[in-house]
């Protein structure tokens, strides 16, 4: 968590915010290097070559199947149409891919042309030797990447991927909402996320809803990505660290806090895995999710809803930064293909159009120029206001390797023991954090 960063992306940001892009961005200007291509065997889908063999793209990202539809029937047509060159697109989990590039690397018969993957999933890959350095490859040009994503691509000193998308999680306010809100706070401060928008605030905010309409219309995706807010978001914003104390007194008062706020959310969060229909449906007036995973209902109703910050905690306004990028394995057969591949996927018209279909955010400041005005914008100005509080508090998804998963299950643990469970917090919190700080043990990595 930095709040350095937060000034560098700041100005990314609201560049892009001005015609609609958003998410977290930075403010330097850069242009970048480059790389080859690959062929191999496995899953998926693709595009066909008469020049340059196939590449075998494997990623863990954009693999639900509408982002997939996008990848095949839009993204690598085109790149094929361009180049000739064909694509075997790969969906696959962290896990498998993590193992599958073990395994290649260690026979020296490497099939993967290019991988696509959050940041911290390259930092561990890098860390294990399986990535080749990207600082010599040809220069990208037509696009100026935002910096704050250029400084995090460039780990150890060495060029390990090139910026490809970025996202954050946010909340949703149905304008509905706004009927209720409790005295001392009004629309202006949820919207920029003033000191007054706090998660005290938000516990009254839904307290009051319940009690004049009847219902529980806070909602969360807890069988999706809601181990991301506890570890993320509120941990940061109640301890200022994601686990360094996770057994702490202030770790106590956060998870009594989120026992009281859970008497006003709906039920069916428990079997929600993303937002936008529920908060399309009206079961919900207030969400929080990926960008990516309520953009339709943005998109679908854009009057009906607004995108706003977190609510700040003790520690300040805890929130993820999450960047994907583009890698080529060492040994890939063919690196010079994999290249024309990440220069065409990190061209301003497809970095504007996976943010139109897909709600992941351009790393390129000139994306912003093809964007069109409309709903995007509405994403964009809550994506832009949360990167420019004050308080903010940026957090890093952690680097675990093949233990990411297993992270991402204790914080779900703890909260269905604690929360839905009504077990003693600081038990619970003990039992799990030594869990947790086995797990960095194990991984070579410190407690962020």
């Amino acid at each position: 968590m930095n709040r350095r960063i937060l000034s560098l992306f700041l100005i990314g940001v609201l560049a892009l915010a001005i015609v609609a892009s958003g998410c977290i961005s930075g403010g330097g200007t850069t242009s970048t290097s480059p790389s080859k291509t690959t062929s191999s065997p496995t899953a998926t889908s693709t595009t066909t070559s008469k020049a340059g063999g196939k590449v075998v793209w494997a990623s863990t990202q954009l693999v639900p199947p509408a982002e997939r539809a996008f990848i095949l029937n839009t993204v690598l047509p085109g790149f094929k149409k361009q180049t000739g060159i064909d694509v075997e697109f790969i969906p696959i989990s962290y896990f498998d891919l993590s193992t599958r590039l073990a395994a290649e690397e260690k026979s020296g018969k490497v099939t993967i042309d290019l991988v696509g993957d959050l940041h911290g999933a390259m930092d561990y890959y890098d860390s294990q030797g399986w990535l080749m350095d990207l600082s010599n490859m040809p220069q990208l040009k037509g696009r100026t990447f935002i910096s704050t994503f250029q400084k995090y691509s460039v780990i150890r000193g060495k060029k390990v991927y090139i910026p490809w998308m970025s996202a954050t999680y946010v909340m949703v306010i149905n304008k509905e909402a706004f009927k209720y809100l409790p005295s001392g706070l009004t629309e202006q401060d949820v919207i920029q996320g003033t000191d007054k928008w706090t998660y005290d605030a938000f516990l009254e905010w839904a307290k009051n809803i319940y009690e004049k309409t009847g219902k529980k219309l806070v909602g969360f995706p807890v069988k999706g990505l809601f181990h991301r807010f506890l570890h993320g978001y509120l941990y940061p914003s109640y301890t200022g660290y994601e686990v360094k104390k996770f057994d702490s007194p202030e770790a106590i008062k956060m998870w009594d806090y989120l026992k009281n706020l859970w008497q006003y959310v709906n039920p069916s969060s428990t079997t929600w895995d993303e937002m936008a229909d529920p908060l399309l449906r009206g079961d919900v007036l207030i969400a929080w999710d990926h960008t990516a995973r309520i953009k339709d209902a943005i998109t679908k109703e854009p009057d009906k809803f607004v995108v706003v910050p977190v609510p700040r905690g003790p520690k300040g306004r805890g929130f993820i930064l999450v960047v994907a990028g583009l890698a080529i394995p060492k040994g890939a057969p063919n690196k010079e293909a994999a290249w024309k591949l990440i220069d065409y996927l990190t061209t301003p018209k497809v970095q504007a159009e996976t943010l139109s279909q897909t709600g992941f955010f351009p790393v390129v400041k000139e994306a912003s120029e093809e964007l069109p005005a409309g709903p995007l914008k509405v994403l964009a100005k809550g994506v832009a206001a949360q990167e420019s509080t004050s308080d903010a508090l940026v957090v890093m998804i952690p680097n675990l390797g093949k233990y990411g998963g297993q992270f991402g299950e204790l914080y779900k643990e703890a909260f269905r023991r604690i929360v839905l469970q009504g077990q003693d917090p600081a038990q619970v919190t003990k039992d799990i954090g030594a869990q947790l700080d086995k797990l960095f043990q194990e991984a070579g990595v410190p407690l962020p």
